[in-house]
């Protein structure tokens, strides 16, 4: 495990740091999501966690989620990776230019899911090391959850606009 066990470091020869997300956080991560969403009493829900990189490190569903929800929850964990914001600002800016995120989805061959619940993850230095895509209920309880996820293993979820 890396610092504060959330990963491991990679040093490159220029002084850079890589940090990735290790299994265990992702578990983590998706316990505290279920635990949340059975506190708030949400819908069954699917979470979907990428590294930096957009691969999935972990995929976990509750009984009776809807089928769908895997597609989605990747879809917006992933498009907050290609555009390096949250979900719920890729969706303010579709509805700014929705030509141009139409035109993204088609380039990301349909991995795009422009609705909150999609948080990309900071390390505490600021440094992006994933993200995370919850899909089973409302975009807004999908997004809080995922949110609250990340505190409690002691990451930062990345700010949104909020405009």
């Amino acid at each position: 495990m890396g610092p504060q066990g959330f990963g491991n470091a990679i040093h490159s020869g220029r002084g850079r740091r890589f940090v990735t997300l290790s299994l265990e956080t992702c578990r983590q991560i998706a316990q505290s999501v279920q635990r949340e969403a059975e506190r708030l009493q949400l819908r069954p829900l699917t979470i979907v966690v990428l590294d930096s990189g957009g691969h999935v490190v972990l995929a976990e569903r509750s009984d009776a989620s809807p089928i769908g929800t895997f597609e989605i929850a990747r879809g917006k964990a992933y498009g907050a990776l290609a555009f390096g914001m949250n979900s719920r600002d890729i969706m303010e800016r579709a509805e700014r230019q929705p030509y141009f995120v139409a035109s993204a989805a088609a380039a990301l061959n349909g991995r795009l899911i422009p609705v909150p619940g999609g948080v990309l993850i900071d390390d505490l230095d600021g440094q992006l090391v994933g993200a995370v895509g919850v899909s089973g209920d409302t975009s807004d309880s999908d997004e809080s959850v995922a949110i609250h996820a990340i505190a409690t293993v002691g990451l930062r979820s990345r700010e949104t606009s909020r405009r």
